[in-house]
């Protein structure tokens, strides 16, 4: 009888691992059933995306630029020397850095420059910040005046030097 149960436990769990194999071997790569997917699964998906994207791109239209009556030159950064008494007047979004010398702030009855590096307005004849970030937040006379004559300026915007 030990014989027979033994032999019979056996061929029971003998039957469960090749059913197992069976059932895993079975399955589609990739599919819900068997997430662990292989290679050649992935290199194909990655095609498929491949080429439905060529598809997408060579489908749009290409834009075609627009006609315009204004240049923009506002990348450009120009190097401003002033001499004692000159003022820069900047307009609206105007950026300034004060690279050399000492200069004050111009404001208007609206305000003063914006110095984004400190986080404060510079009111009208206050000292402008060495190597600070300066914006000009309206075209309303706000600007730079040059209190020696080695003021050095790095300015990206619209501007008028007075003397």
């Amino acid at each position: 009888m030990k014989k027979t149960s033994v032999s019979l436990i056996m061929l029971i769990i003998a039957l469960a691992i090749i059913g197992q194999v069976v059932y895993a071997n079975s399955k589609e790569p990739g599919s819900s059933e068997d997430p662990i997917v292989t290679l050649s699964y992935v290199e194909q998906r990655i095609q498929q995306l491949r080429v439905y994207i060529d598809d997408k791109v060579s489908s749009s239209p290409s834009p075609q630029p627009q006609p315009s009556d204004q240049t923009s030159d506002t990348a450009k950064i120009d190097i401003v020397f002033l001499k004692t008494g000159e003022r820069l007047i900047a307009e609206e979004g105007t950026e300034i850095i004060l690279r050399g010398g000492t200069a004050v702030a111009i404001d208007s009855p609206s305000g003063g420059l914006a110095n984004v590096t400190v986080g404060r307005d510079i009111q009208n004849n206050q000292a402008i910040l060495a190597n600070n970030l300066h914006i000009v937040p309206k075209s309303d006379g706000r600007g730079v005046r040059a209190t020696n004559d080695h003021v050095v300026l790095m300015v990206r915007g619209s501007y008028k030097i007075e003397r």
